[in-house]
């Protein structure tokens, strides 16, 4: 998988693939994809980190309390 190092705007080798989806990283281990020669892998901060479309990470891959708010709502709704 690939993705844009929103700060350089250079694409990233994702190398821990299951660390993208996990919400409780806050780092992927990838490599810069740029040259002719394989770049040593680095950590890469998920939120500088975007799809090469320029679409946003999920908020689900990067938040792990994000369904809180949801069911903050809807037990609200049920007790009123």
């Amino acid at each position: 998988m690939f993705l844009k190092h929103k700060p350089s705007d250079q694409l990233v080798e994702v190398l821990t693939l299951g660390s993208v989806y996990d919400p409780c990283q806050r780092e992927i281990t990838g490599r810069f994809h740029a040259g002719e020669e394989m770049q040593d892998p680095e950590a890469f901060e998920k939120t500088d980190l975007i799809f090469p479309s320029g679409e946003s990470l999920p908020r689900c891959w990067l938040d792990p309390h994000y369904r809180e708010q949801n069911l903050i709502k809807e037990s609200m709704s049920v007790t009123l």
